[in-house]
């Protein structure tokens, strides 16, 4: 792509594979009777695919489109793993797979052992607000010790304020826990698994000193820049966006930023705006062309790759 500091491969590290089981899998949430999908597809308004073969075509067009190098796939539900495992077979060259977790679900960590060692998984999603547990629950060492036996695996881990558009235009409840979103429960677990490498999404979404103060302690946590980060609202003091990057520079330094766009749903696909607003701020910085490149893209590249050492 061609960016303000020359023209090399971007890369997304957080893009949401809402495939057919996804919406299903919502639907059954819907109550007694469940929602039927005619009733999804009108109160979303978007547009829903047919196949998650076909919505895999649809994302890489839209990459194609905007010169994305290449992204990583988020299977959004528990239990949607293979939908996104689809996709990684049939463009292997332009997405990485990405799958939510929920670790005290029967068959929670049996499905994390199985995806990782399908060799098409790639990064463990874990929502602890969601599923309502600390991150440093023993239930949870089993995703962190298959994770480490597959090198090029991220565990991310979702912290600060969780809010999931998708629940609410279906009049679904989000019973989240926000007793679970500091990052800092995550710690003695970094710190447990050196080999193992952890991103931390939207800075810590209001967790921002805690994120930093892990990423400080912890030299295998990394931070992914998606989404708005309208958490920013919540800082004490005029903060904004170029803000935001400048401490994390100071703190993480340029290797472990990972730029990501939370993109989802169509007709918007790729959210190109959040590409924009995260390059102005980084051009307001005046930051050297090579920071640059790590950040859109070759961090995440260095990290998912197979033979790549950890760290």
């Amino acid at each position: 792509m061609q960016t303000p500091w020359g023209d090399f491969p971007v890369c997304d590290a957080h893009v949401h594979f809402f495939s057919p089981a996804f919406f299903a899998l919502l639907a059954a949430q819907g109550g007694q009777p469940p929602l039927e999908m005619e009733e999804v597809d009108r109160r979303l308004e978007w547009r829903l695919p047919a196949s998650c073969e076909e919505l895999a075509e649809t994302w890489k067009q839209e990459l194609d489109e905007n010169s994305v190098a290449k992204a990583a796939l988020i299977a959004s539900a528990p239990g949607d793993e293979d939908s996104v495992a689809a996709a990684v077979a049939l463009h292997p060259d332009r997405f990485w797979g990405y799958f939510m977790a929920n670790p005290l679900a029967s068959d929670g960590v049996a499905r994390v052992q199985k995806a990782l060692a399908g060799g098409l998984m790639q990064g463990v999603c874990l929502f602890p607000a969601m599923h309502r547990y600390s991150v440093a629950d023993a239930r949870v060492r089993p995703v962190m010790e298959a994770a480490a036996a597959h090198p090029g695996t991220i565990v991310f881990v979702h912290c600060g304020v969780l809010t999931v558009g998708v629940r609410r235009k279906l009049g679904l409840p989000s019973l989240f826990d926000m007793r679970y979103s500091n990052p800092i429960d995550l710690h003695s677990v970094a710190m447990e698994f050196p080999g193992v490498n952890f991103a931390i999404p939207h800075f810590g979404a209001g967790y921002f000193r805690e994120a930093l103060m892990l990423c400080d302690l912890c030299p295998n946590v990394y931070l992914d820049t998606s989404s708005s980060n309208s958490w920013v609202r919540y800082q004490s003091g005029k903060v904004d966006l170029k803000d935001v990057f400048r401490r994390a520079l100071e703190v993480a330094g340029p290797r472990r930023l990972l730029f990501g766009s939370d993109s989802s749903y169509f007709p918007r696909g790729w959210h190109a705006q959040i590409f924009q607003t995260q390059v102005q701020a980084l051009c307001g910085m005046e930051i050297p062309a090579e920071q640059a490149r790590l950040i859109l893209g070759g961090n995440l590249e260095r990290l998912l790759a197979r033979s790549a050492r950890r760290g």
